[in-house]
C-alpha cells in the first residue's frame, strides 16, 4: 500500500482515524512524556523528539507499505489525540494496540477508536482481534471490555517492556461476537447517611487497614488473614478490589468517618457471578477497633442492602437475595445481620475454619428483596 494515499479514513463523526502527518510529531512527542504512557507501553524512556520523528515518518509508513502494521492517528475535537494500530498475523487473526493523549481521556475517545478499528479489521476479512495489556492497566482493560473483548486470561511474565518481564492480560473478540460489554464492571458509588460515609478504598487507607487486620478480634474471626498482617498485604487487598469490580465478582466499600475520612471498616457484596444463582450476593464486613460499639457497621450494611436491591438500570446491583454468614461466637456479626432484618437459615456444623486449625459452627442468614419491601 502507498502511504499516505492508501490509508483509509475511518470516522463515526466524533472520532476520526486518519494517516499520520508531520504535524503529528510534536503532539505525539508530548503524549509520550506522560508517565502513564511510559508505564504501560514499550516506548523508549526518556522519550526524545527523534523517537517521535522516526516512528511517524519511518516506522508507520513502512508498516503500511509492507502490510506488517496499520497505524492511524486518532483525531478528536480537531486535534491529534493518540494512535491505534492493527498488526495482521497468519490465519486471519491479528492484534490491536492503542494509546490516547491525557487531555482526551475520559471522553470515550479510545472506545470509539477501537470500535472503528475492530470493525475495519473484520471488513478486511479478519476472524479475530486480540488485545493485550500489562496487568494493572485498568484504563486499557475497560476500553477493551466496552468493545466486547472477552475470555480474559492473565499470563504471568507474558510481556516485556524495556527488558523487564511483566504479567499480561489477554482477551479477544471474534467476527461473530456481540461487540457489547460482557458481564458487569461494577462501580463503587459514594453513599453518605447517618454519620457514615461509604466510598471506594484508596491507597491511603492501607495503614488503617493494616491496623484493623492486626487486631486480635479481627484475626480471630478472619482466620485466613496473614499474621502479622503487613502493609503490603493491605495494598494487595486494595488492588484486588479493582479486579472484583472489573470481573463483576463484587463491590467493596471503605466505611469512613464523614468528618475525617479515616477508614472505620470495610463492607462488601460478593459472589455476584455465582454460577448457580446470578441474582444473589453475599455480604461480608469487618470493623476497625475504633469503630466498634458505635452502630457503624449496622448502618453501613443497611446502606449496602439498599444498593444491592436497587435495579441495575438505576445504578444498583439488581440482587434478589442476600446471604450472610457468621461464625458461632461472633455475636457482634450476628447482631448486625439481625438488626438489618436477615433471617437465620440454619447452622452448618464445623464449617468455619479457626486460626488454631479447628472448625467452628457457621450461622447462616438471608434477606430477600421482598423482605426489604422492594417489589
Amino acid at each position: 500500500m502507498r502511504f499516505p494515499e492508501d490509508v483509509p479514513t475511518l470516522t463515526d463523526d466524533v472520532v476520526t482515524l486518519r494517516a499520520h502527518t508531520v504535524a503529528d510529531i510534536r503532539p505525539a512527542y508530548d503524549v509520550c512524556q506522560d508517565p502513564e504512557m511510559q508505564r504501560w507501553t514499550t516506548i523508549p524512556v526518556p522519550y526524545e523528539r527523534q523517537h517521535a520523528e522516526q516512528y511517524l515518518t519511518e516506522f508507520i509508513p513502512a508498516g503500511w507499505r509492507e502490510g506488517s502494521s496499520w497505524a492511524w492517528a486518532i483525531e478528536y475535537d480537531g486535534r491529534y489525540a493518540g494512535t491505534i494500530d492493527l498488526r495482521p498475523q497468519d490465519g486471519n487473526v491479528g492484534e490491536v494496540g492503542f494509546a490516547v493523549a491525557p487531555w482526551a481521556r475520559g471522553n470515550g475517545v479510545m472506545t470509539r477508536a477501537l470500535q472503528l478499528t475492530v470493525g475495519h479489521a473484520f471488513e478486511q476479512g479478519w476472524d479475530r482481534v486480540i488485545w493485550r495489556a500489562y496487568v494493572g492497566n485498568w484504563g486499557s482493560r475497560r476500553v477493551a471490555w466496552k468493545c466486547g473483548f472477552r475470555n480474559l486470561v492473565m499470563i504471568p511474565a507474558g510481556g516485556v517492556a524495556r527488558g523487564v518481564r511483566k504479567d499480561e492480560w489477554v482477551a479477544s473478540i471474534a467476527r461473530d461476537d456481540d461487540p457489547q460489554p460482557q458481564g458487569h464492571w461494577w462501580k463503587v458509588p459514594l453513599i453518605e447517611t447517618d454519620g457514615v460515609r461509604l466510598r471506594a478504598l484508596r491507597s491511603t487507607d492501607a495503614k488503617r487497614l493494616t491496623e484493623a487486620c492486626n487486631d486480635e478480634r479481627t484475626l480471630e474471626w478472619l482466620a485466613g488473614l496473614p499474621k502479622p498482617y503487613q502493609l503490603e498485604d493491605a495494598e494487595g487487598f486494595i488492588e484486588s478490589r479493582l479486579e472484583n469490580l472489573a470481573s463483576g465478582e463484587g463491590v467493596t466499600w471503605a466505611i469512613a468517618d464523614p468528618d475525617t475520612d479515616d477508614l472505620l471498616g470495610c463492607v462488601s457484596v460478593f459472589d455476584l457471578t455465582n454460577r448457580i444463582d446470578k441474582t444473589m450476593g453475599e455480604v461480608g464486613y469487618w470493623a476497625h477497633p475504633e469503630a466498634r460499639g458505635r452502630g457503624v457497621m449496622s448502618t453501613a450494611v443497611r446502606c449496602v442492602i439498599g444498593h444491592s436491591f436497587t435495579p441495575v438500570e438505576d445504578g444498583g446491583l439488581g440482587r434478589r437475595r442476600l446471604v450472610l454468614f457468621a461464625a458461632e461466637g461472633n455475636t457482634a456479626s450476628q447482631r448486625v445481620a439481625e438488626v438489618n432484618g436477615f433471617t437465620g437459615t440454619g447452622v452448618a456444623r464445623a464449617a468455619s475454619p479457626a486460626r488454631d486449625g479447628g472448625f467452628r459452627n457457621l450461622h447462616g442468614f438471608d434477606l430477600l428483596r421482598t423482605d426489604a419491601g422492594v417489589p
